[in-house]
């Protein structure tokens, strides 16, 4: 009960001063809107499908259709090369990380394919980028298509040609084209589709990083921001409270040196708890964000991150000795850490080395877990990892944070 006593008399405390306010609510409502705009504003009509380059040495009857098939895919978009883009540049460009993959279609293979055989595409890509990963995965499905579209079309040709020969090889060929229109069609609109939900890691690069909404990456990034900007006041009261001599006065009482500090430490969860809570339910219910499409998963991350930032607070106030060094404290790691754990700016756009360094610090499985949820449309099992992590640094703060406490003023 004493702990809950002092956890409240720190929340009065905060919540008299009118910055609290600002550092909680205000500023990330207005950065997640102003984010917001900037993301759809560059969105626009792009197509965010991973580009993939079609090299035709062909020129046969099939590499239309193939081009077709693919063009249909939700995870690639198929391009032919420009006229100064040789395969010496193009592959140049998936060793520099620019291109996901080329597809060279080669001489003959439509023959081949349509005689019976099994020709081979040839795709180039870098089998350890997570976008070569998905092309390859969409190419060799589009080719597998493919293979059954010049299939059709043969049985096609030879029912054909049983009930009624051809009259020349125009005719025949005629027909045989007519019957790749047709087969092309018919799988681009199946009478019988499945629909699969990745309960795993997103493979589908694109979907990892667009949404719907525009406001789903700013939301998210403003909120796991703002949690470290809005410990200022808490710590403070901690600075305060060891200058003025409470700290030392609440030795005397009943209350142990643990009490007393997870005490600090309930008035900053609950405090940041708070915040979350306001800020999921302005994005929910204003800008149609759709945390409420998993409301466990959304509870568990808002926990999760919320006890990190509590510890993390209660670590700055550990450390600090004046009420400016409160503020340097909070604010440096506010922007350091949301620049390299994606609150800016999707990781998913970085290179891979950035993505790795940027798993090092918690703001990046927060992004994770939260990106989940509202982007990607998963489920509990996926915030489960995020969530661990978040702990397992909120864990390390509030060690650190215990060994360096000193009640008196140094």
């Amino acid at each position: 009960m004493r702990i809950i006593d002092l956890a409240l008399n720190d929340l009065l405390q905060i919540f008299r001063d009118w910055k609290a306010a600002l550092f909680m609510v205000v500023m990330p409502i207005g950065f997640t809107l102003m984010f917001g705009v900037i993301f759809g504003s560059s969105g626009g009509e792009t197509d965010p499908r991973i580009p993939v380059i079609l090299v035709d040495q062909d020129q046969g009857s099939l590499v239309t259709p193939f081009y077709e098939i693919l063009s249909r895919s939700e995870s690639v978009r198929p391009l032919y090369p420009e006229d100064d883009q040789t395969l010496e540049t193009l592959t140049a460009q998936i060793d520099k990380g620019e291109l996901a993959a080329i597809v060279v279609i080669p001489a003959g293979y439509s023959a081949a394919l349509l005689a019976g055989e099994a020709p081979q595409l040839t795709v180039i890509l870098n089998p350890q980028s997570s976008a070569g990963t998905t092309a390859q995965w969409a190419i060799q499905n589009a080719a597998s298509r493919l293979t059954n579209v010049a299939q059709t079309a043969q049985f096609s040709a030879q029912a054909r040609t049983a009930l009624q020969p051809f009259a020349d090889a125009t005719a025949e060929q005629t027909y045989l084209e007519a019957g790749l229109s047709a087969a092309v069609t018919a799988w681009a609109n199946p009478s019988i589709s499945l629909k699969t939900a990745q309960t795993g890691q997103v493979q589908d690069a694109a979907a990892a990083v667009y949404s719907d909404n525009a406001f789903a990456q700013s939301s998210a990034g403003m909120m796991v921001q703002f949690a470290i900007a809005g410990l200022i006041g808490a710590s403070e009261v901690l600075v305060l409270e060891r200058k003025s001599g409470s700290l030392r006065r609440l030795l005397t009482t009943p209350m142990r040196r643990f009490e007393i500090l997870l005490g600090h430490f309930l008035a900053m969860w609950v405090m940041i708890f708070m915040q979350f809570t306001l800020l999921i339910g302005f994005a929910q219910l204003v800008l149609d964000v759709p945390y409420s499409s998993a409301p466990l998963a959304t509870l568990v991350m808002a926990l999760a991150t919320s006890i990190f930032a509590a510890s993390l607070g209660l670590l700055i106030g550990a450390l600090s000795k004046t009420a400016d060094q409160v503020v340097i404290f909070s604010l440096i790691p506010m922007f350091i850490l949301s620049g390299l754990g994606g609150a800016w700016m999707p990781l998913e756009f970085t290179s891979a080395s950035f993505q790795k360094v940027a798993h090092f610090t918690p703001l990046a499985w927060a992004m994770d877990g939260f990106k989940n949820i509202i982007v990607r449309g998963q489920g509990l099992e996926t915030v489960l990892l995020p969530a661990a992590v978040l702990l397992a640094f909120g864990a390390l703060c509030f060690g650190v944070a215990v060994w360096r406490f000193r009640f008196e003023e140094a």
